[in-house]
């Protein structure tokens, strides 16, 4: 269509030595084939255009109807002018319509055309000037109309709307002629052996053409997500924690949580052991004098000049919390095995960490905020709902003093940030923590509510063996990153 239609614009450029406008030339084509073919033409200089934009009015259907049959106000006039004894108000809708009665009757009246006679309009005037079809007339004929307040008034009235319209205005170019010769784009094989090459007009390369788009990377909508849940964070004073150690032993992701050894979620079907080694060494310091984390290095006690920790005594008193009970507990009262503790496992969740650096604030106690994003594991059945591997948002906060109350507010808040401002708490239960809450969220899209979290204040059987004031309250709370993600 775009080679019939290149022919089509030089044969009318050759009928005149001005420049010719598309739409009145071919006012059926298309612009995207009109914009193709003079692009074709251009940039081979056989013609010259421009873009012109404008705005026409163009008529509703009410206004096209008016038109064509006269306004609603003279239909009224004419249906009284012809009943001589005039015409009784509820025989008008019979004879011009509903809608041109409703309407017309009163501006025909406001105009004077008519006059109410009792229950009879009769004709004030032999003859009138229907002005709104005049108007609208010329509009039809011309697109515009020479008073803008005409304009106005009638898109006001709905009878006009105003439509954009592209025309190009096109000239001969330095290089016209009728007859559009075909360019090679390609110097190919057969062309090569029939000799065809030496008589081919060949289209010249354009070096200045603008590439094509290379199509760029972008965000997992997870990292979205994870880069969104940061920034809050980070302007909620959080400090992040270090999660680089994905391999975790069963005392630091269990044992010093007041996670049972009997607990089902130590069991081989939702848990991952490592093989080799087969064990770790008991808890003890970082021989790193520094430990890195994904925004600086945490100095470690021994750097900073802080108190020295016993971690053979926090080893011992987790193991007689679990046995025979501490700090006004009972405990649970089993016998404690170390080869149990030392195993070693994928983490099945950021706590983990959070645990590891709540003892080590144990050493220069005083308020924190911590945070954390990264990968756990569990040994789940991969279904439509569960993965073996998922993202973990956790924080905690440790200062003097704290209650439920300011866990539930701080849930309010960080949530409001994130766009998701309807929560319901239901209680639940969490062997390290205690009251424990379960966070749900309103997903508008499903029209339910949906659980996105869990929380609640660390028990003391978990707190105090670190060494943590009996005053100091840990409330912690934790959900995957792929929950929020799915409700925004």
């Amino acid at each position: 269509m775009a080679v019939e239609l290149t022919t089509q614009v030089l044969d009318a450029l050759s009928q005149t030595e001005g420049s010719i406008v598309s739409n009145d030339a071919f006012p059926s084509i298309d612009f995207t084939t009109m914009k193709s073919a003079l692009d074709r033409l251009g940039s081979r200089e056989f013609i010259e255009f421009r873009q012109i934009n404008r705005e026409e009015a163009v008529l509703t259907p009410e206004a096209e109807g008016i038109a064509a049959e006269g306004s609603h106000e003279a239909k009224v006039f004419e249906a009284v002018r012809r009943a001589v004894e005039g015409l009784k108000i509820d025989d008008l809708p019979g004879i011009v319509g509903t809608e041109s009665a409703k309407v017309g009757r009163g501006k025909a009246l406001g105009a004077k055309w008519i006059k109410k006679d009792g229950d009879r309009l009769k004709a004030a005037t032999d003859s009138i000037q229907d002005t709104s079809r005049e108007q609208l007339q010329t509009i039809q004929q011309t697109r515009t109309h020479p008073d803008p307040k005409v304009l106005t008034d009638l898109r006001k009235r709905k009878l006009v709307a105003m439509q954009k319209v592209i025309t190009f205005e096109i000239r001969r170019g330095v290089k016209y002629a009728k007859d559009f010769v075909r360019e090679e784009t390609d110097l190919t094989a057969d062309m090569l052996t029939t000799g065809a090459w030496k008589t081919a007009k060949l289209k010249p390369y354009n070096f200045k053409a603008m590439g094509a788009p290379a199509q760029s990377g972008a965000l997992h909508p997870l990292n979205k997500v994870r880069h969104e849940f940061r920034q809050i964070f980070f302007e909620m004073g959080f400090e992040e924690m270090p999660t680089n150690r994905y391999v975790e032993t069963g005392f630091w992701n269990f044992d010093a949580l007041f996670v049972p050894q009997q607990h089902p979620a130590r069991d081989m079907q939702d848990t991952f052991y490592i093989s080799d080694p087969p064990q770790a060494d008991k808890p003890r310091a970082d021989p790193s004098k520094t430990e890195k984390s994904a925004n600086g290095s945490i100095p470690s006690s021994k750097a900073d000049g802080a108190p020295k920790q016993d971690y053979e005594a926090y080893w011992n008193s987790v193991k007689e919390v679990h046995e025979n009970g501490k700090y006004g507990s009972i405990g649970y009262r089993y016998p404690f095995r170390e080869e149990e503790s030392l195993k070693l496992v994928l983490r099945t969740h950021t706590t983990a960490v959070s645990t590891y650096m709540l003892y080590k604030l144990a050493a220069d106690p005083r308020p924190a905020r911590y945070f954390s994003i990264d990968r756990v594991f569990r040994n789940e059945t991969v279904d439509a709902t569960h993965l073996a591997e998922f993202h973990q948002v956790e924080g905690v906060i440790a200062d003097f003093d704290l209650t439920l109350g300011n866990l539930i507010g701080f849930m309010e808040v960080f949530f409001a940030k994130m766009g998701i401002h309807r929560l319901r708490f239901k209680p639940a239960y969490n062997p390290y923590t205690e009251p424990s809450l379960e966070i749900f969220g309103f997903h508008d899209g499903l029209d339910k509510w949906v659980e996105i979290g869990n929380s609640g204040m660390f028990r003391p059987e978990m707190l105090e063996p670190m060494g943590l004031p009996k005053d100091m309250r840990v409330c912690g709370w934790g959900l995957s990153l792929e929950r929020p993600t799915m409700i925004k």
